[in-house]
């Protein structure tokens, strides 16, 4: 339920990837075969790049030069490779439709962002200078954040009794965003595993034509793998001397 509210899975999904699809500010590429408007290849749009080579929106990300040169293209699109030499150049309705088809199974694995983050420039003067990003999805909205707070939310510490509050003073208590029959911790382990599966794409500002992006996921989310670094406490001098003092196998 929660990945068809967050758009990991259905037509929202689809709705949140889909701007990403296109770049107005992007030069179209010349069509592969002359004369033929329908062959241009796909351009990935620099939002999409960022997504497309980044662990935190897939699984097996891709490296820049899949992206100019698919890997499932043959060989003999080069003009100058020993197979094109051998055995001819590669037809160009082949070379069309194999671009295409990379570019359409390899979206289909990316997990889009909710919103777009900007990350706060070193000064004031250069945020006039810099590309502004696109507004997509939940853009100025709090849905991400909203997101957060319930992966983090903590339990409601015990309501003080009436001796400490006092006799006229009615106990107040924090609002509860699980108010539910399900535990909360429960709930929120199932947000933190969400937060796995909602990439934050940010902004980065620059002064130049094109825009930098960065991915990245939450420290507390729960991605199934391996423990975070980040979340591993470090040794000290005390947990070595312990871990000295415990007698290995066959000793005693």
């Amino acid at each position: 339920m929660l990945d068809a509210a967050y758009g990991r899975v259905g037509k929202l999904r689809y709705e949140l990837l889909e701007p990403l699809l296109s770049d107005p500010h992007a030069t179209r590429p010349p069509p592969i075969i002359p004369g033929k408007e329908k062959s241009r290849p796909p351009v990935y749009s620099t939002e999409l790049r960022a997504l497309l080579t980044s662990g935190c929106s897939r699984k097996n990300p891709l490296k820049d030069k899949d992206l100019t040169f698919p890997p499932t293209l043959p060989e003999r699109a080069k003009p100058g490779s020993e197979e094109a030499k051998l055995l001819g150049p590669l037809s160009k309705r082949r070379e069309v439709n194999a671009r295409w088809r990379f570019f359409t199974t390899e979206v289909k694995k990316v997990l889009p962002p909710l919103q777009i983050s900007i990350e706060s420039p070193l000064s004031d003067s250069a945020n006039d200078d810099m590309r502004q990003p696109r507004r997509i999805g939940f853009f100025e909205t709090d849905i991400l954040q909203q997101a957060l707070d319930l992966a983090g939310y903590t339990c409601i510490p015990s309501s003080p009794t009436k001796r400490q509050c006092g006799p006229s003073i009615a106990p107040e208590r924090a609002p509860n965003p699980f108010d539910g029959k399900l535990p909360a911790r429960w709930l929120r382990r199932r947000y933190r595993e969400l937060l796995g599966r909602l990439p934050i794409l940010t902004h980065r500002p620059a002064k130049s034509v094109s825009c930098s992006y960065s991915v990245s996921i939450p420290s507390d989310a729960l991605t199934g793998g391996k423990p975070q670094a980040s979340r591993l406490r470090s040794v000290g001098d005390e947990d070595l001397a312990w871990i000295r003092d415990i007698p290995h196998d066959g000793q005693h």
